[in-house]
């Protein structure tokens, strides 16, 4: 049971957002620029990286959330997804997102520099400035977001279809829009 009382059932920071719109406003408009505006990186990997840091942070909702996200705006779909997340290391993606990966556990792993090595690898596989930027928030903020989601002991959705209508939903209008609660 949630820790706080919500005027919702809904799971997850969804529930959350609904309750409290004064703070969901700023959260939702930071998740809309870090993993749908115009970036370096595509939205599939931004939101994979989100999915990483959700899943490695042991935050459920966060990781099936994204992990969704990312299977819908990725060609190889669930199934790379799944790979990312049961290993980045043998995981069928390209040099520059595994070392970005490699960046983002780093991030998650303690609030210090990320490692000389770690970002050297990634400007090796073509990483710019501006992904190392992006990867880096984006790991710091889901680490945030996951904490608010847990410490708070949110519900998980009762149905994994909860996932796919999130998915489609956030995909289609983005973060931030009206909360509608999935059938």
């Amino acid at each position: 049971m949630t820790h706080i009382a919500l005027d919702n059932d809904l799971p997850g920071i969804t529930g959350l957002m609904a309750n409290r719109p004064d703070t969901a406003a700023p959260l939702n408009h930071l998740a809309e620029t870090l993993l749908r505006a115009p970036a370096s990186l595509p939205q599939g990997e931004r939101e994979l990286i989100a999915a990483y840091v959700s899943h490695l942070n042991r935050t459920p909702f966060c990781a099936g959330s994204h992990a969704a996200f990312a299977a819908a705006q990725l060609v190889e779909g669930q199934a790379l997804v799944d790979a990312v997340l049961a290993d980045p290391a043998t995981a069928p993606i390209g040099d520059k997102l595994r070392a970005l990966l490699a960046v983002a556990a780093e991030v998650q792993a303690a609030a210090r520099a990320v490692s000389a090595e770690a970002v050297a690898e990634a400007r090796r596989a073509g990483a710019s400035d501006a992904d190392l930027h992006d990867t880096v928030l984006i790991a710091a903020s889901f680490c945030m977001f996951n904490r608010y989601v847990s410490c708070l002991d949110t519900a998980l959705p009762v149905s994994d279809d909860y996932y796919l209508e999130s998915a489609h939903r956030i995909t289609t209008v983005g973060y931030g829009r009206a909360v509608s609660v999935p059938a």
